[in-house]
């Protein structure tokens, strides 16, 4: 591991120890003092992602290195505060609307908080897995408890890539997967000062419902309905992730407002349940209006990193495989063979209709897989950008037809930044995305 901590390091695991200038310790702890930042180099992002690459990045506060499995972690220990002000600039660009911002930074907080009261929760039983038999595997994936720090750095809980930073002159601002980006030494002032000031017109605040801060998830982009959280993890009712239609409408009296401020449960103003097979595959064949259905190069360059920019097609996509192709990834993901891949068959769509249960069937194995994570792993070597997605095969290909990136339960970050552009406050995001929660500051 190379890094840069007032000076140029390097740190190497031996026999369970951290190496730095041939003295091995435990544990090598580096307090931030007058130091602003450190810097790790080759940082890898988007792991198995199909936006996975190497950074080099900055952080705020102290560095903690020990070394586990064989290698050395980097461990940055920050305040909460300082932690948010990287996670909005990572998870989004930082030239995103104000609004848009302040609604983030509730969440992501409200999401931190939430992960670390469940930590310190006794939980009996708990389990990822639904159920793991011959015919069926279904099990979801979580923030799990890290054993040696409470979050890690990437989408795995939240994207936590730094201090925002100034591309270095000449440098190509958007490269090819696992490509190492070039350095990023200097700071981008400007950006730091709008972070600094979306965190200070939030401080403390979270959303909170019955007595808790809200588990407030999010993702790219919802492909116009959002899900609801039982059809992705834990087989639980949570009021404040529910269904509903991410667009705007119009009152006769000419007032807009946000969809999902209107209308509740399953059905929608066209008679659609996204659970039924006919319904979801009309659904995604579509383009119904979302606020995440644009293609305004201003609002996403506003709102997409450089490296997400290069995913073009979002709200519907399209990928295709031949048969041997689609046999030889499901057997690199799982370790199971399938034989021929003869069928891909939803067995229950969530409210959104994305698949949280899918049959495969293949000339030598037959088996169900779910929840939504799990099917996006196993038909694709970067994961399918979303579940929600219907089949169409050929002799010779099987075509996957698909809506949204993501998980789509809670808020949509293009459709919230287009609401910040037209002039909806954060407040006015945060109850569309997460209703019958309220704003509350605890800190």
């Amino acid at each position: 591991m190379e890094f840069c901590f007032g000076r140029d390091y390097v740190a190497t695991e031996q026999d369970g120890r951290v190496v730095i200038d041939g003295e091995a310790r435990e544990e090598w702890y580096f307090r931030a003092g007058e130091q602003a930042f450190f810097t790790l180099k080759n940082v890898q992002i988007g792991k198995g992602f199909h936006w996975e690459r190497y950074q080099d990045q900055s952080f705020p506060g102290d560095l903690k290195l020990i070394a586990r499995d064989g290698c050395v972690i980097a461990i940055n220990v920050v305040g909460i505060e300082d932690y948010l002000q990287c996670v909005i600039a990572s998870e989004m660009s930082p030239t995103a609307g104000f609004e848009f911002l302040k609604a983030h930074a509730v969440i992501s907080r409200s999401w931190l908080l939430a992960q670390l009261d469940k930590r310190d929760e006794v939980r009996e039983g708990y389990s990822s897995v639904v159920c793991d038999t011959p015919e069926e595997l279904v099990r979801w994936q979580d923030r799990e408890d890290h054993e040696w720090f409470d979050f890690c750095a990437d989408d795995h809980c939240q994207r936590y890539q730094g201090i925002p930073q100034v591309v270095t002159p000449g440098e190509t601002p958007s490269v090819t997967p696992s490509e190492v980006e070039g350095s990023r030494a200097a700071v981008n002032d400007a950006m730091i000062r709008k972070t600094k000031r979306v965190i200070e017109a939030t401080w403390g605040q979270v959303l909170w419902y019955d007595g808790r801060v809200c588990d407030a998830r999010f993702s790219k982009c919802c492909g116009g309905a959002l899900e609801e959280f039982k059809y992705c993890w834990e087989n639980k009712e949570v009021p404040y992730l529910k269904y509903a239609r991410d667009y705007e409408c119009v009152l006769p009296d000419g007032t807009r407002k946000p969809h999902g401020l209107l209308v509740a449960g399953a059905g929608a103003a066209d008679g659609l349940d996204l659970r039924e097979e006919k319904a979801a595959r009309r659904w995604i064949m579509s383009s119904p209006r979302a606020f995440c259905n644009t293609r305004s190069k201003r609002l996403l360059g506003q709102v997409l990193k450089d490296y997400d920019s290069e995913t073009k097609d979002f709200y519907r996509w399209t990928v295709e495989y031949t048969q041997q192709e689609l046999h030889d990834i499901i057997l690199e993901r799982t370790g199971e063979d399938y034989g021929e891949i003869l069928d891909l068959i939803p067995i229950e769509r969530g409210v959104s209709g994305r698949i949280c249960r899918l049959k495969i069937v293949g000339s030598k194995k037959t088996r169900i897989i779910g929840k939504e994570l799990e099917i996006r792993r196993t038909l694709s070597r970067s994961h399918l950008y979303s579940s929600a997605f219907v089949v169409e095969k050929t002799p010779q290909k099987f075509i996957i037809r698909g809506a949204g990136w993501g998980h789509g339960v809670g808020l949509c970050q293009i459709g919230a930044a287009a609401m910040g552009a037209r002039g909806y406050d954060y407040r006015t995001i945060l109850a569309h995305y997460y209703p019958d929660s309220e704003l509350k500051t605890i800190y």
